[in-house]
């Protein structure tokens, strides 16, 4: 009797992986809806009054009330079209490979632990009343993971300077860092940023072994 094989054809390459493209619909929707409600609905509106509950506010400050869903709903928002384009242009050109690689509900995982850490670490450093809102704490997860995954991949700047991965994600880490603990960069969730790397670094090193409370299958990339 011949022996029975199980094979496996090799997972195809996808320029547009489910998460990635959902998540680019999914911010580009609600800033869609952010522009309805602040120039051609009127502020009591129900869709304006949904909005103002999804930035993350700080709690105990005088400003809105905060809500525990805000972890998540504030990276669905964006103060600008720029803020927009910019994050979702980065979560597709360093996620794309990163989502391939791990599979649609590993990303998915991943990317709101950063997400929620980012928010997170805000509130521990910052106490302004002033609400955040974007997705970059998840983008900087997504980098850090990109650069421990492709360390040697080059990335051009500018589409003209090539830099290594692993140099990108220093470089970045170290300027949140020194505008985080200097303040240079007034209306820029640094921490949030930090916070974002620090939670996708530690995930990485846990689902790689290297912490003694270990996953039941260590992944080796």
């Amino acid at each position: 009797m011949p022996r029975r094989t199980h094979y496996r054809p090799p997972t195809q390459f996808s320029v547009m992986p489910p998460v990635i493209k959902n998540l680019l619909v999914l911010n580009g929707l609600f800033f869609i809806a952010q522009f309805l409600a602040a120039e051609t609905l009127a502020s009591s509106s129900i869709l304006a009054y949904v909005l103002d509950l999804m930035p993350l506010y700080p709690p105990g400050t005088a400003g809105p009330d905060f809500w525990p869903w805000q972890l998540i709903s504030y990276a669905f928002l964006h103060g600008s079209f720029g803020h927009l384009l910019f994050n979702m242009f980065a979560l597709w050109m360093f996620g794309v490979q990163v989502e391939n690689r791990w599979g649609s509900q590993r990303f998915v995982f991943f990317y709101f632990a950063c997400v929620i850490g980012a928010a997170l670490t805000h509130l521990a450093f910052v106490s302004s009343p002033v609400p955040t809102v974007g997705a970059s704490g998840g983008v900087y997860g997504i980098l850090l993971a990109f650069g421990m995954m492709f360390p040697n991949q080059p990335i051009y700047i500018w589409f003209l300077f090539p830099i290594k991965a692993k140099w990108l994600v220093i470089g970045f880490g170290a300027l949140e860092l020194y505008s985080a603990v200097t303040g240079t960069q007034a209306g820029v969730a640094n921490f949030a940023h930090l916070g974002g790397m620090v939670v996708g670094f530690l995930l990485i090193q846990y689902w790689r072994g290297k912490f003694p409370v270990q996953p039941d299958r260590p992944m080796r990339w």
